[in-house]
């Protein structure tokens, strides 16, 4: 159901969702490849990233590793220690597109964002966001900015990461980065016929049947973690009373693929226009 949901919005959305009607190499980075399971995982930031990347280490390491969770968390996003599917020459690319095991996991995009933005705006240690896009969107969205806060660009509001996201301007500039871009960008499901689609509310059992059908459910699992300072639907809720509806409605339009291809229905609290 989840794959004929995609197939079906790509289908009624083929003005948009193709608008590249070829995929070049440089479209498939965050495609992972396992050429030991012959898997092709596409990792979207924010929806367990972190442990599914542990995980293609795991499988990929050739008992380099044993134990996903011994690999620290900044070591599964080295970019050296994962090969991506834009590596390979377009007669390899085509073949493991064809015969790998593709899938990626979802997650409701509003969630999905104010994970992203708690994440990289509101966390002291996050100097590199803050200046390579807090000063950035300070500068442009706060009338009568503090020189402290062009400069540091470290108190981003959410409302104003919001006015940044649905400003024309933003994407014409440059893609958008990878915590906040769409999962259709990031993973192009219209061109790739992904075999799983997994969802972050039912991350451990989906996670697991994947393991099982690569054939290493017996000994590997999906690292179960009870991670307090997850971003809920409660918490979303909060972020987004701020927003205006008007501002709100652009937001949706941006995300909206990402929606209707995951089947995630329109957010209760939103005061659409």
């Amino acid at each position: 159901m989840r794959r004929d949901q995609v197939t079906d919005t790509c289908r009624a959305n083929s003005a948009v969702s193709r608008k590249r009607r070829v995929l070049t190499p440089n479209d498939l980075k965050h495609l992972v490849v396992d050429e030991d399971h012959e898997l092709i995982y596409c990792y979207v930031p924010k929806v367990a990233c972190t442990n599914w990347k542990r995980l293609m280490m795991v499988l990929t390491g050739r008992g380099k590793y044993s134990d996903p969770m011994e690999i620290p968390a900044n070591e599964a996003h080295v970019s050296a220690n994962l090969k991506t599917l834009n590596q390979y020459s377009i007669p390899e690319i085509n073949h493991r597109l064809k015969s790998y095991m593709k899938f990626l996991f979802v997650r409701e995009p509003f969630e999905r964002l104010v994970s992203a933005y708690r994440n990289k705006f509101t966390q002291k240690y996050n100097t590199s966001f803050h200046k390579r896009y807090g000063t950035k969107i300070i500068k442009r969205q706060r009338k009568n900015a503090t020189q402290e806060a062009l400069r540091k660009g470290d108190d981003v509001k959410f409302e104003e990461f919001v006015a940044y996201l649905i400003d024309p301007h933003t994407q014409r500039e440059e893609p958008f980065n990878e915590h906040w871009q769409t999962v259709y960008s990031l993973c192009h499901p219209c061109h790739i016929h992904y075999d799983l689609v997994g969802k972050y509310e039912t991350l451990e059992e989906d996670s697991n049947y994947v393991l099982q059908l690569a054939g290493v459910g017996s000994y590997l699992k999906f690292p179960t973690y009870a991670k307090s300072t997850r971003t809920t639907d409660e918490m979303t809720t909060e972020f987004f009373q701020n927003i205006s509806s008007e501002h709100q409605t652009q937001l949706y339009e941006v995300y909206k693929l990402d929606f209707l291809m995951f089947n995630y229905s329109v957010p209760s609290y939103l005061k659409l226009e």
